[in-house]
């Protein structure tokens, strides 16, 4: 049995395993690949489809797109996942910032690929690329907010959210990324056990936060009241399509909540679009700790087409893996409103 079907099926068993191999674009030599070890590429596209699958799970204009696509014969090609975290220490147990998920990406064979400054939002952003297969496995867009940058009383909130997390890497985690980090590969077994201690990372770690808390954040940052809420997980996975526009004009067509414009980055190369967030009910505790519900924003599915870079590299010509601040923050905005 290949690599990545070996160590996927005893996680999520054989239907979807196979679903998720016939939906995704994945990279030949990945599929091909059948050693008794499995490599740190193999385990990071296997890590990116069981992500994959849960924001689909999470937006159900994704999932009806994903079965389109499936219906259709196309294959979706996962493009970047994106993560929010918060800059800040004593947060728990959990790592502060972007190391919660950066200590899990190095081992598994990423290296940053930019750094983008989201002034408007208060937050850094930056992508991580699989350096073996950069274009073919999926970046990690991981942003960090700033909650020193805005007041008091949202710093305040943020310590009284963040204070509860723990940290989900397990030590057994701990050992296998090192492992990892060490040898490039696992054994399959080891392989197999090591990806559910990474999923369990992309998710909230902390206590259900209390309502006046959650306004305190929404009325400054609505990226902070959704980590209050979402936490790690995918804030929104990605869609590399070779026509974003002829995408959305479908898309709206078939009265999927599109987003009404597509963000084109300054160099031209890079155009964007999403789906509008989902919907989504949370838990609250109000003053007295007794628990309420309310509908927020959840997580989104984006589109993207990349261009080629204008100049070649090792007789090659690639396509651009960059961002853009402004698109970026343009994105965002899917989640930045809360009825």
């Amino acid at each position: 049995m290949p690599t990545l079907h070996s160590i996927l099926e005893p996680n999520i068993g054989l239907t979807r395993t196979d679903r998720l191999l016939r939906i995704l674009e994945i990279p030949q030599a990945l599929l091909n690949e059948d050693k008794a070890k499995a490599s740190r590429a193999v385990i990071a596209q296997a890590l990116n489809m069981l992500l994959f699958e849960d924001l689909l799970e999470r937006v159900p204009a994704a999932k009806t797109y994903a079965s389109d696509c499936r219906l259709a014969g196309r294959r979706i090609m996962h493009d970047h996942g994106a993560v929010r975290t918060v800059a800040l220490a004593n947060m728990g147990t959990l790592p502060a910032g972007e190391e919660a998920i950066t200590r899990i990406l190095r081992p598994l064979g990423y290296a940053l690929n930019g750094v983008y400054p989201l002034e408007r939002l208060k937050m850094t952003g930056r992508s991580h690329a699989q350096v073996e297969f950069p274009e073919e496995i999926a970046q990690f867009f991981i942003s960090e907010l700033h909650p020193d940058r805005f007041s008091e009383k949202f710093q305040q909130a943020v310590r009284n959210v963040t204070g509860t997390s723990i940290d989900p890497l397990t030590p057994e985690a701990v050992t296998l990324l090192a492992e990892l980090n060490r040898e490039h590969s696992l054994p399959r077994e080891a392989a197999t056990r090591l990806l559910p201690l990474l999923t369990r990372c992309f998710t909230r770690q902390h206590a259900t936060p209390t309502l006046a808390d959650y306004d305190t954040l929404l009325a400054e940052s609505a990226e902070m009241a959704w980590i209050s809420t979402e936490g790690n997980a995918f804030n929104h996975a990605t869609d590399r399509v070779p026509d974003v526009d002829a995408l959305a004009a479908e898309q709206k067509a078939l009265g999927q909540p599109m987003k009404p414009t597509v963000e084109t980055s300054q160099s031209g190369r890079v155009r964007q679009t999403a789906f509008v967030a989902a919907r989504v009910k949370r838990w609250f505790r109000t003053a007295q700790g007794d628990p309420i519900e309310r509908e927020v924003p959840g997580s989104f599915y984006e589109f993207i087409t990349r261009l080629p870079l204008p100049e070649e590299t090792d007789g090659k010509q690639h396509l651009d893996l960059s961002f853009d601040s402004s698109n970026a923050q343009a994105i965002f905005k899917m989640t930045a409103e809360a009825k």
